[in-house]
């Protein structure tokens, strides 16, 4: 099982290679990739070391699977190269989300649609991920109508140039800008670039990817995504209107039941998630869990994952999980 790594010395990258340790992934040969710069470095990988390759050199060596954190136009430009190479591609990026040739998996809601014939699959965006894990459940008990959902996302999921201009403005140091604006003790109510419609991509992306991954396009969306002073994983508050009627603890039994949930729900004892909570995790904790009294039907909650792990890597890895599992490589 070769498995080859691209955009290894990315925030992404460098989590995937510690999911596939800590999951001890079934791989016998580590392929790292990297840009040109990084060709010929090493990075140790379970305690040895592996060099850096180029793309061409990658797709050679014809590895089983291609873990892609890369960026959307290295996708475009070298995911169909592996894939005619034979290699079942993976990708965090938003190259083909919404291409209609392409899965878009989150395996606790819809892995069953992969084949061995899906030689690029896509990994949904990281707001969408955690918040469809948590929906799912729910819609299959009591079919979700309508869902508002507002982010309040770390600055990991920009990357570390946004890591560093968060910390150098912390320390009162000048420095390179992920962001317009300050992001240090400020909230920015922007992520992404705004479309004609007023709303930004990312936001458009929760609207879209939660239809497909969900395999429903009845249900509607509308997005507000935020971005904050933290890391560790993002926060959504989501508001849910069902078609049929609901219980509170019917509604935690069936989160508790979930796979890849953990319910934190006790505000008498001040229990809640919280993205230092879901810090390094990589299942989806979810609380605040409550009526909302303005309509019928109507259901609030609370919804924390780390972004990096759930939200791209250790969803991704679960792909690949998936994938060898069924004997789909």
């Amino acid at each position: 099982m070769k498995v080859a790594v691209v955009g290894a010395t990315g925030l992404v990258g460098t989590v995937m290679l510690k999911v596939l340790e800590e999951r001890n992934f079934p791989l016998t040969e580590l392929i790292p990739v990297a840009s040109e710069k990084s060709v010929g470095k090493e990075l140790t990988f379970k305690g040895k070391q592996f060099p850096i390759v180029s793309m061409d050199t990658a797709i050679s060596m014809k590895p089983d699977i291609a873990l892609f954190s890369a960026g959307g136009s290295t996708s475009l430009e070298h995911a169909p190269r592996f894939a005619e190479a034979g290699t079942t591609v993976i990708d965090n990026s938003s190259a083909w989300r919404m291409d209609p040739s392409k899965k878009l998996i989150v395996p606790e809601v819809n892995a069953y649609e992969l084949s061995i014939d899906d030689k690029i699959i896509a990994n949904p965006n990281c707001s969408t991920i955690q918040m469809v894990v948590a929906l799912k459940p729910l819609h299959d008990a009591l079919k979700i109508k309508r869902v508002v959902v507002s982010t309040y996302q770390s600055v990991t999921g920009t990357g570390v140039k946004a890591v560093t201009q968060l910390m150098d403005e912390r320390q009162g140091v000048e420095g390179e800008k992920a962001y317009p604006y300050q992001i240090d003790l400020n909230v920015l109510p922007h992520i992404d670039v705004f479309t004609e419609n007023g709303y930004t991509k990312e936001e458009m992306k929760m609207v879209k990817e939660t239809n497909k991954i969900m395999g429903d396009d009845s249900i509607r969306v509308t997005a507000t995504t935020v971005r904050i002073p933290v890391m560790g994983g993002h926060s959504e508050s989501v508001n849910i209107e069902f078609e049929n009627e609901f219980e509170l603890d019917q509604v935690r039994s069936l989160l508790e039941k979930a796979p890849g949930i953990i319910v934190i729900d006790d505000v008498a004892n001040l229990k809640y998630p919280m993205p230092k909570d879901a810090h390094e995790k990589d299942e989806v904790f979810v609380g605040r869990i409550r009526r909302d009294e303005s309509q019928a039907k109507t259901l609030n909650m609370w919804i924390v994952a780390d972004n990096l792990r759930k939200g791209a890597a250790t969803n991704a890895v679960q792909i690949a999980e998936f994938l060898v599992q069924k004997e789909l490589v």
